[in-house]
């Protein structure tokens, strides 16, 4: 399909506030809060299963999704793109990068950011050092590229249910239509929104602000899958629940970011838990009753 191409908003939701949870019941107030952006830390472990529901955003309208990391498996390629150019240019006095150090200085940031670790004194030449990164990663990808487990079982469950899509991703456009195309999504999402299309990428806002305002749908309403610190940071600063897949990434640095829950992939129980919770036709009596608990 051929994606829109639009401008990001520069609109700020503020930071999230942790507060302590005193009920040892199960109940849906945790949940509540948290998926406003109040994060409540439970004080039992009743509150921390409640807290991985998704039951306050229903009805439901839009899942939101990165691509890299969350709809395939792409860091391994990024990661050794970038090691064996980082090794060209001397780099690390010519030692080799780690994952650890990809993870910390690369990870789901924007070519600007990456190309001044590279190059931090000299911008342009960063920029043509992460196009030729682009290149190799763009040619192991048509030979290598892999989807996340369980892909298709939440493809096959976001189409079902008729909500609307988005891809959200702070990589260059041609990598995330070729991953995309790959994955055979081509016609799976309505819109795919580009970082440095935006006025700020992530870890601002703006590009899920931007998804939602394309595709008409409120946050209140809308959640998002996401596996890197900066990701997680900007769905949650954009008023959304995210969904958070440590995957790759550790899942300490992670957790800093607030998502709402983790999983290791789509298969992972937690999240059908979550979803199968979110289906359930008396969500609303739920609510009620927890307003008397």
């Amino acid at each position: 399909m051929s994606h829109l191409r639009v401008p990001c908003s520069s609109n700020y939701v503020s930071p999230s506030v942790v507060k302590i949870c005193p009920s040892t019941k199960l109940h849906l107030t945790c949940t509540k809060t948290n998926l406003a952006q109040t994060f409540t830390k439970p004080s039992s472990l009743h509150c921390l299963l409640s807290m991985s529901s998704l039951t306050g955003l229903a009805p439901l309208e839009a899942v939101l999704f990165d691509v890299d990391g969350t709809l395939c498996d792409s860091d391994p390629l990024h990661y050794e793109a970038l090691r064996e150019m980082l090794l060209k240019i001397g780099f690390n006095g010519g030692v080799p990068i780690t994952e650890e150090f990809f993870v910390e200085k690369f990870s789901g940031k924007n070519n600007v950011d990456t190309a001044l670790v590279a190059f931090p004194d000299d911008l342009e030449q960063g920029l043509k050092f992460v196009a030729d990164k682009e290149t190799m990663f763009q040619r192991l990808a048509r030979e290598q590229l892999k989807p996340v487990k369980g892909l298709d079982k939440v493809r096959t469950w976001v189409e079902n249910r008729g909500l609307k899509r988005a891809a959200v991703t702070n990589s260059p456009r041609t990598n995330a239509e070729l991953m995309i195309s790959k994955l055979g999504l081509s016609d799976f999402f309505d819109v795919l929104i580009i970082g440095d299309e935006c006025e700020r990428g992530k870890p601002h806002p703006d590009p899920y602000l931007k998804a939602l305002e394309v595709l008409k749908a409120s946050k209140d309403h809308a959640f998002v899958f996401e596996d890197s610190f900066s990701g997680i940071t900007a769905g949650v600063a954009a008023g959304m629940p995210v969904i958070g897949i440590a995957s790759r990434n550790p899942e300490d640095l992670l957790i800093k970011a607030k998502p709402s829950f983790l999983i290791k992939d789509y298969e992972d129980s937690k999240l059908w838990a979550a979803l199968e919770e979110l289906d359930k036709p008396d969500v609303k009596k739920l609510e009620i009753l927890d307003k008397n608990i």
